[in-house]
Parts: C-alpha cells; structure tokens; sequence
C-alpha cells in the first residue's frame, strides 16, 4: 500500500452535474424550486402538527421527527449543489465533505429508524387497539424517538470516523453530487476491505 503525505487536507471536486453545461440555469431553477417545496413543506407539516391539539397523538409525533429529519436530509446536501451550478466552482473541502457525509449519513439512517418506528405504532394500533393507549403513552414514544435520533448520530459519526482517517490520492473527483460513504469509499487509496466487509 503506497502511503501519501496529508492525502486527506485538500479539495474534493464534484462532478454530478458537470455534463449540463448548457441547461445550468434550468438545473439551477429545479434544485431551487425542489430545496424550497421540501423546507416549506416539511416544516408546515411540523408546526401544523405542534400547534393542533388533535394531531398530538403518536402517530403523528413520529410524522413531526419524520419532516424534521428530512429538512436535515435535504440540507446536507442541495445547498451545496445549489451553490456549484450558480458559481460553476465545484470544489468542496475535506471538511465540508465529511460534514456533507455525518449529516447525509444520519439523515438516510433516522428515516429508517423513525419510518420503522411508525410501522411499529401502526402495528400496535392494528394488532392491539383496546391497549394501544397504554402501550403507546408520550413516555414511550419519547424515548423511541431519542432512541432513534442517539442511534443515527452514532451510527453516522462511526461511519464519518472510518471513512475521515482515509487517505485519499489517486482521486479526487466525486462522480457524484454529494460525498456519501460508497462514494468516498471507492475514491481511496487506502485498504478498505475491512469497512466494506
């Protein structure tokens, strides 16, 4: 394994969307138009929620955690999208690009935790329904919800923590419009077997 000095203190190049040099300001209109439909949406629906007393039911807490997850999932990544088809500078930083990662990496990971605690409700609320006010209390519901966020801020700062201490030297051009693990993974010089494993 060939070793480089400080293969991981510069720039990364995204390259998603370097092919649309013609239909820059369409592609920036449509990321523009998707980013803003997706923070409006998801926080109306959260304070909708929050502010009706007849949504407080678990259902729709877990519907709250979902929107505000996504607002995170979405702003991980499309700001700097938006940013390289304005200014045509496609270059993110290592550190920006393994922000980019925690946060996409967490997001991706709590959808799954809060989309599976939903089907859990669902499933309590179907298999059980004289019960389900027991079973499904604010207490319960409360630490599901902790549950989920503390898991997908370690998960995530465990994947962040394996794939930062690469080292990264034959490439840096991210066929790709954000810096995920895969992405990440396949651009290093350095072994990586055992995280792939």
């Amino acid at each position: 394994m060939n070793y480089c000095k400080n293969g991981t203190m510069t720039d990364f190049y995204i390259l998603g969307f370097s092919n649309f040099k013609t239909e820059q300001i369409l592609l920036t209109v449509g990321i523009m138009i998707m980013y803003s439909l997706t923070i409006v949406g998801n926080l109306v629906i959260s304070m909708i929620i929050s502010l009706v007393p007849n949504l407080h039911t678990p259902m729709y807490f877990f519907l709250c955690n979902l929107s505000v997850v996504d607002v995170i999932y979405v702003s991980s990544s499309l700001p700097k999208l938006l940013s390289i088809t304005i200014t045509q500078d496609n270059r993110i930083s290592f550190a920006g690009c393994i922000s980019q990662l925690y946060f996409f990496t967490f997001s991706a990971v709590c959808d799954i935790f809060v989309l599976t605690s939903m089907a859990g409700d669902r499933y309590v609320a179907i298999c059980r329904p004289l019960q389900y006010t027991l079973i499904m209390n604010r207490r319960v519901c409360g630490t599901i919800s902790a549950l989920c966020w503390i898991f997908s801020a370690g998960n995530s700062l465990l994947m962040t923590l394996l794939t930062s201490v690469l080292d990264f030297c034959n490439s840096r051009e991210i066929s790709h419009f954000l810096c995920d693990v895969k992405t990440m993974t396949a651009l290093s010089s350095s072994d990586t077997t055992s995280r792939e494993i």
